[in-house]
């Protein structure tokens, strides 16, 4: 059995004498601190409970929920996408918003919500961080907590063999991203190229941003990076697609000998299209990059946590071959583990905030949680709920033939081609979801996915069920 299956938490500090000194752990063990969190536990809990299925928007409420999302609209310089503005409670995959309408939420932030809305340990955690100083960490400045959660995760990074000893944390995943290039760039240096897929979406800072492979996200900006892409693997043709990345990637290699840093990969392509790799498609490369001297970088903030492992390079058991990981959204925190031989030199990393209290006491709970959970393994809940979720989408494609292809992605990743695969009509289906009560987005291009990432702490197989149903009365209507 992995180590991560094992883990259970850790105790306080409080657990042995001489920490029952710190007027800190004094606080935490007083009978008035865990009484109010009983009650605010059993607060949110009594409301929360109230809010169990779909629900249209509340007519009284419209007036003033539109003027709200108006005047958002106008302060940020644009409106946002859905009508979404939460009321600030939820039910596990269930969601107020302000009108008064409930969603069911299968994207959930993107992927960050991975135990939904209002639960309980998260409830707690907030309590917790909130009586523990400040309200944010960073390198100057961290306390105990940080360095719990930079234990947790090189633990499980490393227990199937990888040399991912070290961890720096971050508040975004972009700046989980930078810092691996930074890292790699000077580790290599002169070498200032980047090698990464087609496809492929690193992030919107200017460096990422020229990684990302959308021209329509570096309209206005500066060049800032040169990269070299290469084809992802094609699931109809894994052989000949793989030979044919090989020999790109050697062609780009030798054009620019000694100029490529690293070799930037999403293993699961998230707005790419939710295509996955495979072992021998990745091996293949990492071979021909380390034998050139190049990092391999994999990139998991959309996919961590949401394989039959923790990290997705361990589920294609690539656990001795990468040498940068970064990873983000369902952790809460965002992270950059690397091996010893990428130590960076002092200065080069370095953030006044490195993650809110809540967020570092979160990320422990959720990522252990879900390794409690029985999430991971082979026949774990992640695979268990994707088998649900396909064999939904398999019953409607069987009665409206044409009409949904797929699914696609992996675990708790999963998309489907609607009808022909143009981007306007995934985006009607989207709105179509939406208002219905269901909340998706879409990735891709050509065919363009609707895409969810649902909450996989939490959902169960009849909330799957309620989204397939809404799927299918969206494909009446469209067909």
């Amino acid at each position: 059995m992995a180590a991560s299956q094992k883990l259970k938490m850790e105790p306080r500090m409080s657990a042995t004498a001489n920490q029952s000194a710190l007027i800190a752990n004094q606080l935490r063990d007083d009978p008035r601190l865990a009484e109010a969190k009983r009650l605010i536990l059993e607060a949110v809990a009594e409301h929360s409970s109230k809010i169990d299925e779909i629900k249209p928007p509340n007519p009284l409420l419209a007036d003033d929920f539109q003027t709200l999302l108006d005047a958002f609209g106008s302060i940020r310089g644009g409106n946002i996408y859905f009508p979404y503005l939460s009321s600030g409670i939820g039910n596990g995959p269930f969601v107020e918003l302000a009108d008064g309408s409930v969603k069911l939420d299968f994207i959930t932030g993107i992927g960050v919500h991975g135990f939904g809305h209002s639960h309980p340990f998260v409830v707690e955690a907030g309590v917790d961080a909130a009586t523990s100083d400040t309200v944010m960490q960073g390198n100057l400045q961290q306390n105990v907590k940080s360095y719990d959660i930079f234990k947790l995760l090189t633990e499980i990074a490393c227990e199937s063999g990888a040399g991912l000893k070290n961890c720096i944390i971050s508040t975004s995943g972009a700046m989980a991203n930078e810092n691996s290039l930074k890292i790699a760039f000077q580790k290599h240096h002169p070498a200032n190229r980047v090698i990464a897929f087609e496809h492929c979406f690193a992030g919107r800072t200017l460096v990422l941003s020229q990684i990302t492979d959308k021209p329509q996200n570096r309209v206005g900006l500066p060049d800032t990076i040169e990269v070299d892409y290469i084809p992802f693997l094609d699931p109809n043709d894994p052989d000949g697609s793989t030979e044919r990345s090989v020999t790109r990637l050697k062609e780009h290699i030798a054009r620019h000998p000694g100029k490529h840093a690293n070799l930037w990969m999403e293993l699961v392509q998230g707005e790419g299209g939710y295509y996955a790799g495979s072992h021998e498609f990745f091996k293949s490369l990492i071979d021909v990059a380390h034998e050139h001297d190049i990092a391999v970088i994999a990139d998991e903030i959309q996919s961590f946590c949401r394989t039959t492992r923790p990290f997705a390079f361990q589920h294609f058991g690539l656990d001795k071959m990468v040498d940068l990981v970064t990873l983000g959204k369902i952790s809460q925190v965002c992270a950059t583990l690397y091996t010893d031989e990428y130590q960076p030199a002092p200065g080069l990393i370095s953030q006044t905030f490195t993650a809110s209290s809540w967020a570092i006491v979160a990320a422990q709970r959720m990522v252990k949680g879900l390794i409690e959970n029985g999430n991971f393994g082979e026949d774990g809940r992640n695979v268990q709920l994707n088998n649900h979720f396909a064999k939904g989408l398999k019953a409607i494609d069987d009665k409206y033939p044409d009409c949904v292809s797929g699914p696609y992605g992996i675990g708790g990743m999963v998309a489907f081609t609607p009808f022909n695969g143009e981007f306007e009509v995934a985006k009607d289906m989207v709105n179509r979801m939406f208002h219905k009560g269901l909340m998706s987005f879409f990735a891709g291009r050509d065919p363009t996915r609707v895409r969810f990432l649902i909450p996989i702490g939490i959902v169960e197989e009849k909330h799957i069920d309620l989204a397939c149903g809404i799927i299918e009365d969206c494909v009446k209507e469209m067909s």
